[in-house]
């Protein structure tokens, strides 16, 4: 696990290797073991490596037999044994034993045909040095970063956007489109990001960059077609077998690997399957609502395998939010992020890799909200044009759980739902922001994904939906961002292509019913572990945000916030406070939607200090 950066610098510019290295340094987090830089009369690249294989010889960039090739990767190829005997024996000199060097060689073979052949996780560049040609891709599912940037002539590339900052030609400037489109997911969603002209590659992308020529290109797209003539004994039977294959293909590893491991039936599936000696949790001093340390001991004890565990305090939680946001690149939103970077923290000063649960709840159907269109379906029958009517009476009565579900089924589901967070709807962010832009509303923003399925049913609608947006925008942009900021290999086995074909054929009564979600998934994890973890309703991340949001200490670091210089700039701040202060008071759970503005605030002061000190502030 590594990071890397690079540029193409416009012609008859060159730099000095000061500004490759201090880019470089600049993401030292993702790779303290070593450096390495490559540089040519065109490109030049910049490596940082957490050695996990190969720890003596898997130094970047490689280069091909000719050295008119050299490579940039950060991830694992699972499969990297089986691939570089093929490669061998179609004659392809090796100079490393690292996992990484088959991409390299595998390009030159098979040409975009390689990421058929491939499983794992990876954002990589190749540079050919005779065609003058940038080509670079990201994995299946999004699991590993790629960035790029143009800025007058210049192409900017690599794993995190921190780096571009210290090349001389990047132009720093803040993108209130992403704001608008932010405030509505609470993260950063699609190509764009919250600096302008700087873009998030694809999953499942690649790209080729030639004379100052930009070409993306989709080569892989998830394909859910049930099949309802086999039993669900079959589908226990298959996820078991599958996935006991992908856990022991994501344990490949020359250093030692551990797992996380909550109340939850994800972490608990991969824990009881992986045969760590080490286990890792976290949780809040706030109740056992907030706190699954208890749980994922008493699992530890019955597999058996020893539990490290820590207790955040909310010292340490409101204390390191700002680091965490720098490490973000982009503000997220989500609470459990901050969890996340602890847990990472802790696992850090006993290893270098764990596995980790995510991806089994947009793959296999896991979140509660899949359960809604099953819910009433006689309700369905009734004319859509009434029940918008019956919506919008609803939507002026006092917010009540029976209201809100009238108030949902009284619009499509390509305008109700947008993923697993809908903070501020568009006339909500427009009215709350100074200076609203022409970016796109959320129902806008997902149809690209809904028309890929317009003929699935609702629950598959909104897996396809969740696995391309919120998935790829706040799951596994924390999952890498926060283990990297420690120095840690995150991997993720449930999100494995050969799992997603699997995934693809289990009909939706399978995934989703109205006993359960992530039904077939849980029916094979009732195999390793007790009900009480394989049937454990859907939680995620317990953060206590919401009580602490109550208390002066915490409401009043919000409002001085929700008040300051950075604030006005772009809200109406009255009406910030107004949600702080109905939190407080009771009158509506606001918490998630102050945290979302609030991130944003501490997060601009993180990556624009110079615009804050102009203020009153200082």
């Amino acid at each position: 696990m590594c990071g890397f950066v690079g540029f193409i610098d416009r012609d008859g510019v060159r730099h000095d290797d000061g500004v490759l290295r201090s880019m470089t340094d600049a993401i030292r987090h993702r790779g303290p073991d070593d450096a390495h830089y490559y540089v040519d009369d065109s490109i030049s690249l910049g490596f940082r490596r957490l050695s996990i294989i190969d720890l003596e010889g898997g130094r970047q960039p490689i280069l091909n037999e000719d050295g008119t090739k050299a490579l940039l990767f950060n991830g694992e190829i699972y499969n990297y044994k089986s691939l570089r005997e093929e490669l061998l024996k179609a004659g392809h000199t090796f100079t490393t034993k690292a996992d990484s060097e088959v991409v390299l060689h595998g390009y030159e073979e098979y040409g975009t045909e390689l990421f058929k052949k491939l499983r794992g996780m990876f954002a990589f560049v190749i540079w050919d040095k005779t065609a003058k040609k940038l080509f670079g891709a990201r994995d299946f599912f999004g699991i590993k970063p790629l960035y790029y940037a143009e800025m007058d002539g210049t192409f900017l590339f690599g794993s995190e956007i921190k780096s571009f900052l210290h090349h001389p030609d990047f132009k720093k400037e803040l993108n209130q489109r992403a704001l608008e489109h932010y405030l509505s997911f609470q993260y950063s969603p699609g190509p764009e990001t919250f600096f302008k002209n700087v873009y998030k590659m694809p999953p499942a992308h690649y790209f080729e960059y030639q004379n100052g020529k930009l070409e993306l290109t989709r080569y892989w797209i998830p394909e859910f077609h049930g099949e309802e003539d086999k039993s669900l004994d079959y589908w226990v039977d298959e996820i078991e077998k599958v996935f006991d294959d992908s856990v022991e293909a994501h344990k490949v590893s020359d250093v030692e690997v551990g797992s996380f491991l909550s109340s939850g039936v994800d972490s608990s599936y991969v824990a009881c399957s992986a045969h760590v000696d080490k286990t890792f949790t976290v949780g809040f001093d706030n109740g056992t609502k907030y706190n699954e340390i208890s749980y994922a001991q008493e699992l530890s004890e019955q597999i058996p395998v020893k539990n490290i565990s820590k207790v955040i305090t909310p010292e340490e939680f409101w204390g390191t939010f700002p680091k965490i946001q720098y490490h973000m690149d982009e503000p997220l939103a989500d609470p459990s992020a901050v969890a996340l970077y602890f847990v990472c923290n802790t696992a850090s000063q006993h290893l270098k890799v764990v596995l980790s649960g995510e991806g089994a709840d947009e793959i296999f159907g896991g979140y509660n909200i899949y359960k809604e269109p099953l819910e009433l379906p006689w309700y369905d029958k009734i004319p859509f044009p009434i029940r918008k009517l019956i919506g919008k009476i609803a939507g002026l009565l006092p917010a009540h759980r029976g209201l809100n579900f009238l108030v949902r089924r009284g619009k499509k589901l390509e305008d109700r739902f947008i993923g697993n967070a809908y903070m501020f709807t568009e006339k909500e962010r427009k009215a709350l922001l100074k200076n609203p832009t022409d970016a796109l509303s959320p129902a806008a923003m997902v149809k690209p994904y809904y028309d890929m399925v317009q003929d699935k049913d609702a629950v598959t609608k909104m897996q396809f939906v969740d696995l391309n947006m919120w998935m790829v925008g706040d799951i596994l942009l924390k999952a890498d961002k926060m283990s990297m900021a420690n120095s840690l290999e995150l991997r993720v086995p449930f999100l494995d292509k050969e799992i997603m074909a699997l995934a693809e054929r289990i009909p939706t009564k399978h995934r989703v019913n109205s006993e359960n979600t992530k039904f077939a998934m849980r029916k094979a994890a009732l195999r390793r572990m007790p009900e009480k973890w394989a049937g454990k309703k859907k939680l995620g991340f317990p953060v206590p945000t919401r009580v602490w949001l109550k208390e002066d200490k915490y409401y009043d670091i919000v409002k001085q916030e929700f008040q300051s210089e950075v604030a006005e700039q772009f809200f109406h701040t009255a009406a910030l406070v107004k949600l702080l202060d109905d939190h407080k008071n009771g009158k509506a759970d606001n918490s998630r939607r102050v945290w979302t503005v609030y991130t944003f605030l501490i997060w601009y002061r993180q990556f624009f200090p110079e615009a804050v000190s102009h203020g009153r502030e200082n």
